[in-house]
């Protein structure tokens, strides 16, 4: 074993259940406990305010057998992905900290822990809660049953006292490094899908958009007399090709960061959990259809066929539902919101208008997401995968139509740039204080509102009406903090880079100071938003090339002059570059690929020599 093998992870689990008051029977209470004890968990009780926690950890060899009973893939050192077996842990590569499990592995091992308890008997067990009769039927998880009674409140992660002290130090309150972030150590304690990706996606970004930035400024300090038009599109050109060429490096980091965290892009640690309950119901039900038909090939092709293309047409009329929704309903807000600003010449009434309009819009893009999920659930995705960058697709339809419609009423209707660019900063300086304004906030007013009832609750409960009554220990605080939930002009680059640098280090004070420990999802990448950003960057030479026809032609005649037929050409000749540098720059860097083929050779050649002595034995026993 190694040397620096963990025995024992911290206490990183914590139940709620109902507090214990008087002489109160809590018999099904105790029996969970003595049930977490005997499946080889680590337990510590905290008496809260009104509820009671069980904090939880584990040997490392119970997380591992559970890993081995739900068939976890893992990365060994002869490259190959293999089914995870305790016996054999010397051949599974270690975490980058050391550890043999990823956070996300130990998550999805405490899970089944926890409501892998199961009634093994063939009789109902009756259990005591507060005189009330509990029957545990065989077969039923404990952990479930409990919580259908409202006696186990939640199951959630807890935070590592001293790994979240260590990144509030390095990383949160860092300002000195700007941009610089340990994202190892992200990955490490958080995951991969929702945190280590985005803030790494956050860095790049924000260290690249310094070259837009510095040339923003210097077009906006430098007056270049009669030359000054032909710096927008000298700037319209820098800014695609950075934009294209900034895409292509980001893949190449990913593709680097993958490796480095040992991740590929099928996760072996979503074995088990990889479809939700309906979609592994509906494939488990689709496979016994096969298998009745028997061997007929026919049949068979036939069945994947109508399946496939019921799942196509099924997601064809969510998106269909989706469109019209925003042409019928969004489209004609837009709209008037746009042709307001245009009447209204009182800027502080348009900086009013614009506020009033970026609140409502954060309201319509949450009920469009409700009704993106309600419409995927009918979907037949492959995995959960699958159904999330499905989400992502519709409510980005409807974020882009929120973003942009406005955009291109005032510039190809209007033609009105000094409104169009008025547009642009209110906007972009609303929006980014009204949501940093309610991101930050709002979780703080939950806690404090959540902390201030319990507190009250308890002061009523003991007839106190000014004792000093405090939450005093850090499990409480933790259950109390809401729950992790899971963005054009030259001189609005600037801002951009200002907003990213404070956006990395108050979103880094929410993940580890006011929120709960998010609960962790294994993902290759960022998923959708790969392809969403291909989507910006061609509208982007689009829409910026016919801005720039405006621009020039303020007539309106649209008469193929050079400088137009200038433009269509450079429009042209963007989208080329767009696609010949995706293909001169690398996906993934040299010795990524370079480790891809050495470990699919050295596994092609330990699988051929064991089917060779398979084969060689069988001849030999003829």
């Amino acid at each position: 074993m190694h040397g620096n093998e963990e025995k024992q992870t911290g206490f990183e689990i914590g139940v709620v259940v109902s507090k214990k008051e008087g002489n109160e029977s809590f018999e099904c209470v105790e029996f969970l406990v003595l049930e977490f004890n005997n499946v080889g968990l680590v337990i510590e009780r905290v008496v809260g305010l009104s509820e009671e926690f069980i904090k939880v950890a584990a040997p490392l060899e119970t997380l591992g057998r559970a890993a081995a009973e739900l068939q976890i893939k893992k990365p060994t050192y002869i490259g190959m992905d293999l089914q995870f077996e305790w016996d054999e842990v010397e051949a599974f590569v270690r975490q980058p900290d050391g550890s043999l499990f990823s956070w996300c592995e130990r998550f999805c091992c405490f899970t089944h822990l926890l409501y892998g308890i199961i009634n093994k008997t063939e009789s109902v067990v009756t259990l005591m809660y507060n005189n009330k009769v509990i029957n545990w039927r065989p077969g039923e998880s404990l952990v479930k049953k409990l919580e259908s009674e409202g006696i186990v409140k939640k199951v959630f992660p807890l935070h590592d006292e001293t790994k979240r002290k260590q990144l509030m130090r390095t990383w949160a309150l860092n300002w000195l490094d700007m941009t610089n972030q340990p994202i190892d150590e992200i990955y490490t304690y958080f995951g991969t899908k929702v945190i280590a990706t985005y803030f790494a996606f956050l860095g790049m970004y924000t260290r690249w958009m310094l070259f837009p930035a510095a040339l923003a400024l210097t077009l906006q300090l430098i007056d270049f007399g009669s030359r000054q038009l032909l710096m927008l599109p000298i700037f319209f050109i820098f800014v695609t090709l950075w934009a294209v060429i900034f895409f292509q490096f980001w893949k190449r980091k990913s593709a680097a960061l993958l490796a480095r965290w040992q991740i590929g892009y099928t996760v072996g640690v979503d074995t088990g959990f990889k479809y939700s309950d309906t979609e592994r119901s509906s494939l488990q039900s689709h496979m016994e259809h096969i298998r009745k038909m028997g061997t007929d090939k026919i049949k068979e092709k036939a069945a994947f066929q109508r399946d496939e293309w019921s799942g196509h047409l099924l997601r064809f009329r969510n998106d269909a539902l989706v469109i019209l929704s925003i042409i019928c309903l969004q489209l004609p807000f837009e709209l008037a919101y746009a042709h307001l600003y245009e009447l209204v010449s009182s800027d502080i009434v348009k900086f009013g208008l614009t506020a009033l309009y970026i609140f409502t819009i954060q309201y319509l893009t949450k009920i469009g997401g409700k009704v993106s999920v309600k419409l995927i659930k009918n979907e037949k995705n492959k995995s959960s995968e699958h159904r999330a960058d499905s989400l992502v697709y519709k409510v980005f339809g409807l974020y882009f139509m929120q973003s942009y419609i406005g955009v291109f009423y005032h510039a190809l209707l209007h033609r009105n740039f000094t409104t169009l660019r008025l547009v642009l900063t209110q906007r972009l300086i609303v929006s980014q204080v009204l949501e940093n304004l309610l991101e930050n906030s709002i979780p703080y007013l939950k806690y404090r509102l959540k902390k201030y009832r319990a507190v009250h609750k308890k002061k009523l409960e003991n007839g106190l009406s000014m004792g000093k009554v405090q939450v005093t220990t850090r499990v409480e605080k933790e259950y109390m903090k809401p729950s992790y939930s899971q963005v054009l002009v030259m001189n609005l680059k600037m801002v951009y880079l200002m907003h990213n640098i404070t956006e990395i280090r108050t979103d880094a004070l929410k993940l580890l100071a006011m929120l709960k420990r998010p609960i962790p999802r294994a993902s290759a990448t960022i998923g959708a938003w790969l392809n969403i950003f291909q989507f910006l960057i061609v509208m982007s030479i689009c829409t910026n090339s016919v801005l720039l026809v405006c621009l020039y032609d303020q007539e309106g005649k649209w008469k193929i002059e050079p400088g137009l037929a200038a433009i269509l050409i450079i429009e042209h000749v963007l989208l080329l570059i767009k696609f010949g540098v995706s293909k001169f720059v690398p996906e993934e860097p040299a010795w990524v690929k370079a480790n891809r083929v050495k470990n699919a050779a050295q596994a092609q050649d330990m699988c051929s020599k064991q089917l060779l002595r398979s084969i060689s034995g069988e001849k030999k026993r003829e």
